[in-house]
């Protein structure tokens, strides 16, 4: 018989988890985060004290040597705290981004960047979208040319998490470009690019309308000399290592958004049973029972597809599991949860009435923070239907003739 329990370790790893962030981020913290658009500094300390940054990566290199559910279920609380989405996001690129970075690159980078990440004393994230797309990384501009015992680097990426974190807290990003365009997504390479490295320029913030309290910018490289230990992987494997990041951090957005969408369900549970009309609390009335059934019954799927896909993922490292069968569960998760969290947050809102279109009610945030998943942070929705259907369907038969 299947046995869906997590073991003892991860159930009290989820205790520890949440009475840590009961305590050091109830909602009040997360508007005032959310209002002064900034994650305070003890607050990432805390996260690194806990040993939830980079967690995935192996103990001997910083992390906790995680596994995949048990970083899920970190994601999730997380997800749950802060309703916002801002603290998920500086977690997660990290989770995700920081365990591929570790798996392809030098010892050089590890010491750079890795070990102090892990301890909230610097931040590695992802430099993928250009403003030209995002979802399309083989149709990237930045470009990689040799140079002596380094590579040359031009190129622009935008819309990108944490730049303002980086700057402060030091640390840089993965990056990817063109080193042969001509062998098409075969001649992308992978690098690990130091944001306050001679070259490169952060450009502006963009004024999200929701998770305020990480940044959101850009960056522009002009003759970035990138040395040889900044190479991620080898020379020709960028594109599929940017999609190993992608999956990864598509798991872990998917786990995020099903915890502040229990978040979100729990609040509005608990204003029905109080707010009366017509002589009787809202939760009496069958309307509201049936637009409460819905979400419960598609949240719980959703949460039992991500774990699923979590321990799918655990396989895929160990070697059981090939790479595209855990891609398509991985899109099934980020095509799903996202969408399903918006409306959740949208549904209780509305239970909640004027109350709940103030600022006075925490749901507008949350509303405010998965819209960006459904949008596409982490890959397009559109992008996980044509992967779920390529690996169900067979290539020959989605690829572009």
């Amino acid at each position: 018989m299947v046995d869906f329990s997590f073991t003892e370790e991860q159930s009290l790893f989820r205790e520890t988890v949440r009475e840590w962030l009961a305590k050091n981020l109830p909602l009040e913290r997360v508007r005032e985060n959310d209002v002064k658009q900034k994650l305070p500094k003890d607050l990432i300390k805390g996260l690194g004290d806990l040993g939830l940054l980079c967690m995935t990566l192996p103990e001997e290199h910083g992390g906790a040597g995680a596994d995949w559910v048990t970083t899920t279920i970190a994601a999730e609380e997380l997800g749950y705290a802060d309703i916002s989405i801002a603290l998920p996001v500086f977690f997660l690129v990290q989770a995700s981004w920081g365990y591929v970075v570790d798996r392809y690159c030098t010892e050089t980078v590890r010491d750079m960047v890795l070990r102090k990440a892990a301890r909230g004393e610097a931040f590695i994230g992802i430099g993928a979208t250009e403003p030209g797309g995002g979802s399309d990384v083989a149709g990237f501009q930045t470009t990689l040319k040799r140079g002596e015992g380094c590579w040359i680097v031009n190129g622009e990426k935008t819309y990108i998490s944490g730049t303002e974190e980086c700057l402060e807290l030091g640390g840089g990003y993965f990056c990817v470009g063109y080193h042969d365009r001509s062998l098409a997504h075969r001649g992308m390479t992978a690098f690990y690019l130091p944001l306050k490295a001679p070259g490169v320029e952060v450009t502006k913030r963009f004024e999200d309308m929701g998770r305020m309290a990480i940044s959101t910018g850009g960056f522009k490289m002009t003759d970035v000399v990138i040395p040889d230990e900044y190479q991620l992987g080898e020379t020709g494997r960028g594109f599929y290592l940017t999609m190993e990041g992608f999956d990864d951090a598509r798991l872990l957005v998917s786990a995020s958004c099903i915890g502040a969408a229990q978040r979100a369900l729990e609040i509005g549970i608990e204003y029905i049973k109080e707010r009366r009309a017509f002589e009787q609390p809202l939760a009496r009335f069958q309307g509201i029972q049936f637009d409460l059934a819905d979400m419960v019954a598609k949240l719980e799927a959703t949460r039992a597809l991500i774990y699923k896909t979590a321990w799918i993922l655990d396989e895929k490292y160990k070697g059981k599991i090939g790479a595209l069968e855990a891609s398509k569960w991985i899109s099934m998760c980020k095509l799903l949860a996202p969408e399903l969290a918006f409306d959740i947050f949208k549904r209780t809102m509305l239970w909640l009435g004027a109350y709940g279109y103030t600022k006075e009610c925490p749901l507008e945030m949350g509303l405010r923070g998965v819209m960006s998943y459904c949008i596409g942070a982490e890959g397009a929705a559109n992008i996980q239907r044509i992967v779920i259907a390529r690996e169900t369907l067979g290539r020959e038969y989605t690829r572009a003739r």
